[in-house]
């Protein structure tokens, strides 16, 4: 059995955040990497993501990723397979009971939303660029014109680096505060002159502003437990050549 969180707020819909424990990947991807754009081999990343599809209770083929690339592009999907490339997106929709949506991630906030009375449900790869561009307000869309009521909208954001562990410069900063001058209360001060940037709690923000039903963060920091979680920047701070990636997977 694969480790993963999950939201109860999402219940009954079948979710999990998984960690990168229990899988099959060696060195510095030990563990469960389903990250297909890694240069891990490739045969162990395919064993690991069947086996989160198999813990999903997916069958073989039917659990989906995109190639995420920090945008605010939603893709509704309806089959349980990709025509050619994985679409450059970074959250899917659907309403097709025999997908699963999956988002890749080792820091950014992976976001999962369902309403169960609609029978709709949304992830989303949420990194300070997609949020601040409006993913999630993009994705909770896509979902109302699948029929969704926002009002039922529950959305869940897995494990993401923490305001602790984020540490950013002034132009950082400034974008937030020329976007939003309220955005500034998303930042502590940091060592000298850098700060502190709180992304679970920004993505709440935007989500809680979308008015959706409920939206909440699982509190847990990848940067912060090396044993359980990927992190991009933990492996920067290391000086390794490449990073794992976790998988978090929502499905009807």
């Amino acid at each position: 059995m694969l480790n993963h969180l999950s939201d109860p707020d999402l219940t009954p819909t079948r979710h999990g955040f998984f960690t990168r424990e229990f899988g099959v990947s060696d060195g510095i991807y030990a563990g469960l990497n389903c990250g297909t754009g890694s240069s891990d081999d490739p045969a162990l990343v395919k064993i690991n993501r069947a086996r989160a599809t198999q813990a999903a209770g997916l069958p073989s083929g039917a659990l989906l990723s995109l190639h995420q690339v920090h945008s605010s592009k939603v893709i509704e999907v309806t089959a349980p397979a990709w025509l050619g490339e994985r679409p450059k997106a970074d959250a899917m929709v659907t309403k097709n009971p025999r997908i699963g949506l999956g988002i890749l991630t080792a820091d950014c906030a992976p976001v999962l939303f369902s309403d169960p009375n609609a029978k709709v449900i949304g992830a989303a790869h949420a990194g300070w660029k997609g949020a601040m561009n409006g993913i999630t307000e993009n994705t909770i869309d896509a979902m109302i014109r699948l029929g969704a009521n926002r009002e039922n909208i529950t959305a869940a954001i897995g494990p993401c680096i923490s305001q602790a562990a984020y540490e950013v410069g002034q132009e950082f900063f400034e974008t937030f505060a020329v976007e939003n001058p309220d955005y500034t209360r998303f930042f502590i001060d940091g060592k000298g002159d850098k700060m502190q940037f709180d992304l679970p709690s920004f993505v709440l923000h935007r989500l809680r502003e979308a008015g959706i039903k409920t939206a909440a963060w699982v509190n847990e920091c990848t940067y912060a437990t090396p044993k359980k979680y990927y992190s991009y920047r933990r492996t920067t701070h290391a000086g390794e050549p490449d990073y794992g990636r976790l998988i978090s997977i929502i499905r009807l």
